[in-house]
């Protein structure tokens, strides 16, 4: 059956894409050509190319964190979701996300299925000095991560055609409303005033949350302490993703210009800030000062700036880079592993990372460092509006996504099974799933 399935994908988009010119309508190309800013088309360009290096970076995050029967698997986890959510977000998913609105919570795909009507001669609204498809492309890099981040908490023990699956529904079905909710202009969170410079909501917290639904469905390991395979492959992946974010809250400026640099001085001083706290509450608590411990606490770091990193204060993201890991070092430890094996720790560092984020901007957002703040500003200049619409959002988009989460693991349980054997589960998942090993 599934061969049959996978025939019939391969052809329907061989056939929709040879015919694309009869059956989709040309891109529309305004009167007189549109005259982009190419010093900001150059620097989204960068961006773009950093964001989507992030994602390898996380599989090498990863993969050095499992058992070495499974570092093939976890990291080909990271590097398909660039392969099958950059041709969803083309065909379909990109217009559910910011495709003409349906009622606040999801875009309507038909306008831009295939990229038909995302061309290089017309303009988003909020991104007017770059071409469409570059903030389109932009996007895309966004989408490709979140399902990634996803795959840590149920790490060495899910079967690699039922991820395939859970992925592409989840983009569906979870990531696009939350993109649209949350950065289209007639999204629900949007004209709310809820603040979410690159993520924190649509990517941070719907995988930290859906991390957790996967791990409570797919229940524990039959192993669960593992020595990590390659710590300088963590080391690797974090230098990666730091680099890469750069790109994910600068690039968010949607231009080269005074707020891409200030969310790259606070993504900067965040993460540093992050790590030396992580580390430093490691020798209080009595444990060792660990390269795991410093690179996991630079992540926390970039996953806290992440809904902040253009609305922030440098004082007030070293600040929340130094909180969030402080919060999520002490989740970690207190974290009911015995009952739910979150394999890498996912919710409590990118779910509870995205979430302190997003309350934090609703304490310090400043308008004197983004006009679009307006007077609804952060709680520490005495108002309370943001923040409140920040803890609104936050309570809806954790439901959504932990609920929402948990029926597609059902669904796609029901298709295929989740979980692999425990036959294959001892071999490990680089033999059983994909017959090779290191």
């Amino acid at each position: 059956m599934r061969k049959i399935i996978l025939t019939v994908i391969l052809i329907t988009i061989l056939v929709l894409t040879f015919l694309s010119n009869f059956i989709l309508s040309d891109s529309p190309i305004p009167n007189e050509a549109v005259k982009f800013d190419t010093g900001d088309t150059a620097w989204m360009i960068v961006a773009t190319a950093f964001v989507l290096l992030m994602t390898p970076g996380l599989g090498f995050f990863y993969g050095g964190m499992v058992g070495k029967k499974n570092v093939i698997s976890t990291m080909l986890q990271s590097f398909m979701a660039m392969v099958i959510v950059t041709i969803l977000w083309v065909v379909v998913a990109f217009g559910l996300a910011f495709g003409p609105t349906i009622g606040g919570v999801i875009g309507d795909p038909t306008s831009n299925l295939f990229f038909q009507g995302v061309g290089t001669n017309t303009a988003w609204s909020l991104a007017p000095t770059i071409p469409f498809m570059l903030f389109a492309l932009f996007q895309a890099k966004f989408a490709i991560i979140t399902p990634a981040l996803i795959t840590g908490a149920f790490a060495e023990r899910v079967r690699f055609w039922a991820y395939l699956l859970f992925m592409v529904l989840f983009i569906l079905v979870i990531y696009s409303p939350l993109a649209h909710m949350t950065w289209h202009p007639e999204g629900i969170f949007f004209k709310m005033g809820v603040l979410d410079f690159a993520g924190g909501t649509v990517v941070h917290m719907s995988a930290g949350w859906a991390a957790l639904a996967g791990a409570i469905f797919l229940g524990k390991r039959k192993v669960q302490k593992v020595n990590p395979a390659r710590i300088t492959y963590v080391l690797l992946g974090t230098a990666l993703l730091w680099f890469g974010w750069f790109g994910f809250n600068a690039g968010s400026a949607l231009g080269a210009n005074g707020l891409a640099v200030q969310a790259l001085g606070t993504t900067t001083v965040a993460a540093a800030a992050a790590a030396m706290a992580w580390v430093f509450l490691d020798k209080i608590l009595g444990h060792k000062l660990s390269a795991l411990g410093a690179c996991i606490g630079a992540v926390v770091g970039l996953v806290a700036i992440t809904p902040a990193a253009g609305f922030v204060s440098i004082p007030h993201a070293i600040f929340i880079g130094a909180f969030a890991a402080i919060v999520s070092n002490i989740v970690v430890s207190k974290f009911p592993k015995g009952k739910i094996d979150d394999a890498l720790d996912v919710f409590a560092c990118h779910g509870v990372g995205g979430m302190v984020g997003m309350l934090l901007t609703g304490v310090f957002a400043s308008k004197a460092i983004n006009p679009l703040v307006g007077d609804n500003q952060g709680l520490i200049f005495g108002t309370s509006t943001l923040f409140t619409n920040q803890l609104i959002a936050m309570v809806i988009v954790s439901v959504f996504a932990f609920v929402g989460s948990y029926i597609l693991f059902f669904i796609v349980n029901k298709i295929t099974p989740l979980r692999v054997t425990e036959e294959k589960e001892e071999l490990g998942l680089d033999i059983s799933q994909h017959g090779e090993f290191l």
